[in-house]
């Protein structure tokens, strides 16, 4: 496939099946497929969490075809406690209790797949949480966005209303840090929209 300058189009495919993340990529303002990689994600014994989002990024990077196959994978830390999906909602409101009150960090692993070439990068966010009352954690609850997301929460959602404050890239809480996504995309020839790079 041929760009209209006369560059070879190189495909994107994103490893991932998050809605998320698709919405984000698609800013950059590239084209991709998307194919959902099955890839285990279970944490390994003594695992830190830029390790664990690093590892399972670049495994689903690697999990799926395409000319440029990019793979990604977000954690919440509390501590030295990574706090992934919650596998039902008593999981997630435990989550939430310790979350509450807190300044937790978000991880995000980003792998780009390029040939036998993979480029890797990651972003951490600090996120400060209000407390947290039982009657708010059941009402969040009850909403139903806890279940596919790291931590028990989504910054998209309701649970905007109990970060009351951020430091670092905005996006990488979402799912996909932009910036570093850009920085790697760009490196393996990937056109982004009128070359811009974007903002966190």
């Amino acid at each position: 496939m041929m760009h209209q300058n006369g560059r070879v189009s190189k495909r994107l495919v994103l490893a991932s099946q998050s809605p998320r993340r698709r919405k984000l990529l698609a800013q950059l303002g590239v084209d991709f497929d998307v194919c959902v990689p099955s890839v285990d994600e279970s944490h390994r014994a003594n695992e830190g969490p830029l390790e664990y989002v690093t590892r399972i990024s670049s495994a689903k990077a690697r999990a799926v075809s395409g000319d440029v196959v990019l793979g990604a994978d977000t954690c919440v830390s509390l501590g030295t406690k990574i706090l992934g999906k919650p596998s039902d909602l008593s999981h997630a409101e435990v989550m939430l209790k310790e979350l509450s009150g807190q300044t937790h960090q978000v991880i995000t692993g980003v792998a780009v797949r390029f040939g036998r070439r993979l480029l890797k990068q990651a972003a951490v966010t600090d996120v400060e949480f209000i407390h947290l009352d039982q009657t708010v954690i059941d009402w969040y609850l009850g909403l139903g966005e806890s279940l596919d997301k790291a931590g028990g929460y989504g910054l998209q959602g309701a649970a905007g209303g109990f970060v009351s404050a951020i430091h670092g890239s905005h996006s990488n809480v979402i799912g996909l840090p932009l910036v570093e996504t850009a920085d790697l995309l760009l490196e393996v020839g990937v056109a982004l929209r009128s070359e811009q790079r974007p903002v966190s």
